[in-house]
């Protein structure tokens, strides 16, 4: 069942719309349990577009044992995506800075507020988001350490490789995820793959969790798979790697692999001058879990993040 959750008029006769899809039984009884599926705050990340198609795709297999109700919301910036931005095209606005909204406000702080109040009330939220073009990352789930309590629980069953509990000080407040979880409406947020592509082994092992996430919750009376155990840390473990020079950056190791302190990460050459111009080494032991997917760098770029940890 196809909802419109927002809308609102642009211009040359156009509008704004947000749309979910609701999965329920056939027959209700008013108590039933419900998990929201985010994704699409951000035009150039299109890993949950497979997400939201595969979650459906098992559901209808087996419409019989779905026992909640599932709101699936594929697009909250349909502009974006449609025009492979990440922002709100023409606003020059990240949707993901305006959060909860303003009923009175501008149009995107309207749209932002109608989202908020139609996701409210979630017994779960997954809120998922690709990497930008730049990097790839592991599938993980990234926690403000306030809220830890109360959601590294459901972060351990969703099946990911990493969860990421970080300061406070790193935390924006007008965020989708943080505006829900500081009115009780629980929020996992959701970092994989990289931008502007799909990595279906991420998004099938994401789904896999969702469904062990419904089977929790009374939702879902499927089968449902033994999620794995993923590696918990804080910001104080994690390593960043930056380039000291401007260049193309050639990558000499894998992605999510275990690294010891002097091993070389890649280089930095000069197309130019056929040199290179730096060497990138770990400075710890640990597991490579963020590293850089598009070569052309500045100084400054972030290459990589490094989870510390005793590796073999």
């Amino acid at each position: 069942m196809i909802q419109t959750v927002a809308a609102a008029p642009l211009p040359a006769a156009e509008n704004y719309i947000v749309k979910k899809q609701r999965l329920q039984p056939e027959h209700l009884s008013g108590k039933e349990r419900r998990i929201s599926i985010v994704t699409g705050i951000h035009g150039d990340e299109l890993e949950g577009q497979y997400v939201c198609y595969e979650i459906q795709r098992r559901i209808k297999e087996q419409p019989e044992l779905l026992t909640g109700i599932i709101d699936i919301y594929p697009a909250l910036n349909p502009l974006g995506i449609d025009s492979i931005t990440r922002g709100i095209p023409h606003f020059d606005l990240d949707m993901n800075r305006i959060f909860p909204g303003n009923s009175e406000g501008s149009m995107a702080e309207y749209i932002a507020s109608k989202i908020i109040r139609d996701v409210q009330g979630s017994d779960l939220c997954i809120d998922i988001h690709a990497s930008n073009i730049f990097l790839r990352e592991i599938p993980q789930v990234r926690i403000n350490e306030m809220c830890a309590d109360t959601l590294v629980p459901f972060a351990k069953r969703l099946n990911v490789d990493y969860i990421w509990v970080h300061g406070t000080a790193t935390v924006l407040e007008a965020t989708f995820a943080h505006s829900l979880n500081m009115i009780g409406t629980p929020v996992l947020v959701v970092e994989m793959g990289v931008g502007m592509r799909v990595t279906k082994e991420y998004c099938k092992e994401l789904v896999d969790g969702i469904f062990v996430e419904m089977k929790d919750l009374g939702i879902w009376q499927g089968d449902a798979i033994e999620p794995k155990k993923p590696i918990i840390s804080t910001d104080g473990e994690v390593h960043y790697l930056n380039a000291g020079y401007a260049g193309v950056f050639i990558p000499t190791v894998e992605h999510w692999t275990s690294v010891k302190k002097g091993n070389k990460i890649g280089e930095i050459i000069d197309p130019l001058n056929g040199v290179i111009k730096e060497e990138i080494f770990s400075d710890c032991d640990g597991i490579l879990f963020t590293l850089r997917e598009y070569p052309v760098v500045s100084e400054g770029s972030l290459l990589g993040r490094i989870l510390e940890r005793n590796v073999k």
